[in-house]
């Protein structure tokens, strides 16, 4: 087993925001996680990397990591696993790129705090490589660009590049689509489908969208005020789901001529 989340709590000061949250992920799988805004979705995942914000902390259960929990991590330890063992792709990746340096500088940078002996000249190759493996066009260009002078579906584009540069077993997705057109939302996963096939890395995707998840998934758990309220492989929960709340979010989607998820055949 890649990844096991046991009874997981997780507080921010006296108030838990998250709990009883089990899950668990063995490589090439993909798990979405879907329910709606505040439901604890984002907070599993950050807790999963160790990058919860401000007074956040786990305060029940157990995350653990190729047999080994992850709560003992010391901060040298977290910095040695994010970005190799495990990476993620964030919900606008221009928001997280410094807008006043190129593209290629602050992916040079990145290469070079993992891999410090790395010379400048092979850390700029290894980053225009994983430029192109995520198909954009004109590489050179990109790399001297700023990320405003990018679209949204190429700024998520190099977002995906730089999390998957030392392959990591475990990626991570938090709403990677949400603030992109329905085209490039195709593209971009599609192009983390690639990446896992790729790589064999298992995949968490947090999302809104019970399309997406329906696309990609081996398994989906829907969560809802900060439980896990429905969970399983993704044939059980869109065709069969048991609770009436994964049951409204399924009757929801938009259908042109058919009936909700939960109504049609397999």
């Amino acid at each position: 087993m890649l990844l096991e989340v046991k009874n997981l709590d997780v507080s921010y000061g006296t108030r838990k925001t998250v709990e009883g949250v089990d899950l668990e992920l063995e490589r090439g799988e993909i798990l979405s996680i879907v329910g709606e805004s505040g439901s604890g979705k984002t907070t599993v995942i950050r807790a999963i990397m160790g990058c919860l914000p401000g007074a956040g902390r786990v305060s029940g259960g157990d995350i653990v990591y190729e047999g080994r929990s992850l709560l003992g991590n010391t901060p040298a330890q977290w910095r040695e696993m994010r970005g190799t063992a495990m990476s993620m792709i964030f919900q606008d990746s221009g928001a997280m790129l410094n807008p006043i340096r190129t593209i290629g500088s602050q992916f040079c940078d990145y290469i070079r705090a993992h891999t410090p002996e790395k010379s400048a000249a092979d850390a700029k190759a290894q980053a225009e490589e994983m430029l192109a493996r995520m198909f954009l066009p004109n590489v050179e260009n990109v790399m001297r660009s700023f990320p405003f002078e990018l679209s949204g579906g190429m700024r998520q584009r190099v977002g995906i590049a730089m999390a998957m540069t030392f392959s990591p077993r475990l990626l991570l997705a938090d709403e990677p689509t949400s603030a992109l057109d329905v085209t490039t939302q195709a593209q971009i996963i599609r192009q983390i489908v690639d990446v896992r096939n790729e790589y064999n890395a298992a995949v968490i995707i947090v999302t809104h969208n019970l399309g997406v998840a329906s696309y990609m998934s081996n398994k989906i758990i829907v969560m809802k005020g900060g439980r896990v309220v429905e969970s399983g492989p993704r044939e059980q929960v869109l065709f069969r789901p048991r609770d009436e709340y994964t049951k409204t979010l399924l009757a929801a989607v938009p259908v042109i001529g058919g009936e909700p998820y939960y109504e049609r055949a397999e």
